[in-house]
């Protein structure tokens, strides 16, 4: 890996920078895969010295990182490698700062921990201050626009100054470390890329669950709503490794088209069948782990005491291609629900012909992918009880592969600890290509003005429950029912 790398951080004093960013850093640094030679810029408004930038740093780090991994050995070589610069970003002149900072033939990377709105001036007055050449990288945090529209908007502005090899479009749920085991366990396995298709799968669950509500965020989410906030981006990803064909090697663009071809082959949901399809959710007030929670309209910041923003969605999903012909994909995602879970849940269908009367006709063969709480893979499967007393009687074993216990580390890695590694080796295999963000806002700007069209309200739930009671009746009118519901 070159280590000739300046990394430059938009937005250094904020939310994300605090909670991942400094933190996945660190834990790169302290592992030793940092290169020796690598420095880092922060920048935000705030009128600091980088001594006090520093400072404040450590102070965060020391409340977010777990004492085990705290080595303060570590930091000091860390905080060697620190600087800040204050820069307003919607002042040209301000980067010429940054342009005195960085040395020439390095490989610079600018990483956009700000709102979107502000990738396209950014770029703009980076390239204005010569800050760009052909070896920069820029990586852009979700969300790439609110519609199919914006999203072109924000990515071609970007591309007049960035090339698209040098474009990293964050979905950090690719750096977790699940979501790859994905393509090892469908690829590198015989016996279950075999079993892969309609042939042998009777449905797809992915469920990302949240107990946690708003977080302060009000006016910002209720212009963004559920869909866009988790659908568009992180479960369709899912749906994408799940679903996709093997591609001809690990090159990204090999991985990235394989995945726009699902994208392509997923089913529009539109007026004739929404209302069959899709159910939007907003939670009321209710009990998170024994506590009162208010509902959305009550939250800090809100704006509003009608409105019809969704805080959970659930869908029936196809894709039109012959490896998943008729097998139902259903989506649920949500905030204030019961459980913090995200899983992928493969159902298998029943032999043709059953041998034993005793088995329980709704008990089915299930690969529960976990990736949070506790990630790993569980099979449920059947075998013989051990008895004397009954001949050949069934029940449901698990075997259970949990990555932590079975991985001799003490920690699994953050997400974001592999997406700098693999945008400082310049590769994008876990990052998003345009034409994937450009399909997956065709498919839901198609669900959106169906809702519209439609008049689709949402449904209420109280805090605490997995979400509205039509999202139940959606899988079980099928005969099926939500995984840990």
């Amino acid at each position: 890996m070159n280590s000739n790398i300046d990394l430059v951080l938009f937005g250094a004093r904020g939310d994300l920078s605090a909670r991942k960013l400094f933190p996945a850093l660190y834990q790169l640094d302290r592992a030793g895969l940092l290169g020796d030679s690598v420095r880092i810029a922060g920048l935000a408004r705030e009128a600091i010295s980088s001594s006090e930038f520093i400072e404040k740093t450590h102070e965060n780090l020391k409340k977010v990182v777990s004492k085990s991994a705290w080595d303060e050995a570590a930091w000091q070589r860390f905080s060697r490698r620190l600087t800040y610069i204050k820069v307003d970003f919607s002042q040209k002149k301000d980067f010429l700062a940054l342009k005195g900072w960085l040395v020439e033939k390095r490989t610079v990377i600018y990483y956009m921990a700000t709102p979107p709105s502000l990738y396209g001036s950014i770029s703009k007055h980076l390239d204005a201050a010569g800050c760009v050449d052909s070896l920069s990288r820029i990586v852009l945090e979700k969300p790439i626009g609110h519609d199919l529209k914006s999203s072109r908007d924000v990515n071609s502005t970007v591309g007049e100054f960035f090339s698209e090899r040098n474009i990293y479009r964050i979905d950090h749920y690719l750096g977790k470390e699940t979501v790859q085991n994905l393509m090892a366990l469908r690829f590198a396995n015989r016996m279950i890329n075999s079993q892969w298709d309609n042939t042998c799968i009777d449905h797809v669950q992915i469920t990302a669950g949240e107990i946690v509500g708003i977080e302060g965020r009000w006016s910002y989410y209720d212009k963004v709503g559920q869909l866009r906030d988790m659908i568009q981006n992180h479960l369709l990803q899912l749906l994408c490794m799940v679903a996709m064909e093997p591609p001809n090697s690990l090159q990204a663009d090999e991985i990235r088209a394989e995945k726009v071809k699902i994208l392509r082959a997923l089913s529009p949901i539109d007026r004739d069948n929404v209302l069959d399809q899709s159910v939007r959710g907003q939670y009321s007030a209710g009990w998170i782990d024994g506590q009162p929670v208010v509902g959305y309209m009550e939250e800090q910041g809100s704006e509003s005491n009608n409105s019809d923003t969704e805080t959970f969605v659930a869908l029936k999903a196809y894709i039109d291609n012959w490896r998943w012909a008729g097998v139902p994909f259903y989506l649920r995602t949500g905030k204030r629900m019961k459980a913090k879970v995200t899983e992928v849940v493969i159902t298998y269908k029943d032999h043709p012909h059953a041998i034993f009367p005793d088995k329980d006709s709704g008990a089915k063969n299930r690969l529960i992918i976990r990736l949070q709480p506790n990630e790993g893979i569980e099979l449920e499967m059947f075998s013989k009880k051990q008895s004397l007393k009954e001949r050949l009687s069934l029940e449901k074993r698990t075997l259970n592969l949990d990555f932590f216990d079975s991985s001799g580390e003490s920690r699994i890695a953050d997400a974001y600890e592999r997406l700098f590694l693999e945008v400082m080796k310049g590769d994008q295999w876990l990052f998003v290509s345009r034409e994937e963000i450009e399909a997956s806002w065709r498919w839901c700007d198609t669900l959106i003005d169906a809702w519209t069209d439609k008049k689709v309200a949402t449904k209420s739930y109280g805090a605490g429950t997995w979400g509205p009671s039509k999202a139940d009746m959606l899988i079980e009118k099928d005969g099926r029912s939500w995984h840990g519901s």
